[in-house]
């Protein structure tokens, strides 16, 4: 799998998103400072709502724009078998006959893009499961929890 393609639809993904919540921050601003939604009485509260709602969209839109910043920015390189997982690695994890490909990126953890016919899910360093990877090396074996489940799982290779 290439990782540079893997970045690209990363960042394709979040331009996706982008849009959407682009527009949705500014249909909520505009259903805001719309004449109709004037307060009608002290109840009356759709015009909070929905600056409230934009604001929270706008922040979701900074947020994306900062994690395509980081993709872009991000240095590719490869990871050799005895070199510890770390942001850039792409993880392939074995689990009986199932493979699973994991990408850590710097941001937009639970982003799923597909390369070369596999799934492959972002996670970040901070999340339960970056942090049970990161500085773990291929070969190496770890039981991972998921919820309330435990499985075993061996990390079949780290590019």
């Amino acid at each position: 799998m290439n990782k540079h393609t893997i970045i690209e639809r990363i960042i394709a993904a979040l331009a996706a998103d982008l849009a959407i919540y682009t527009h949705s921050a500014r249909d909520a601003f505009a259903a805001a400072t719309d004449e109709q939604s004037k307060s009608e009485g002290k109840y009356d509260t759709r015009a909070i709502e929905s600056s409230y709602l934009a604001r929270g969209q706008s922040l979701q839109a900074a947020e994306i724009i900062r994690a395509v910043q980081d993709y872009e920015k991000l240095a590719l390189r490869d990871f050799g078998p005895g070199e510890p997982i770390h942001i850039g690695a792409l993880v392939e994890l074995e689990r009986k006959t199932e493979r699973t490909f994991y990408f850590i990126g710097p941001r937009a953890g639970g982003t799923e893009v597909e390369c070369d016919g596999q799934e492959v899910l972002v996670i970040t360093p901070s999340s339960p499961m970056g942090q049970q990877l990161v500085g773990r090396k291929q070969g190496e074996r770890l039981q991972i929890k998921v919820g309330k489940m435990t499985d075993a799982y061996r990390i079949a290779a780290v590019a």
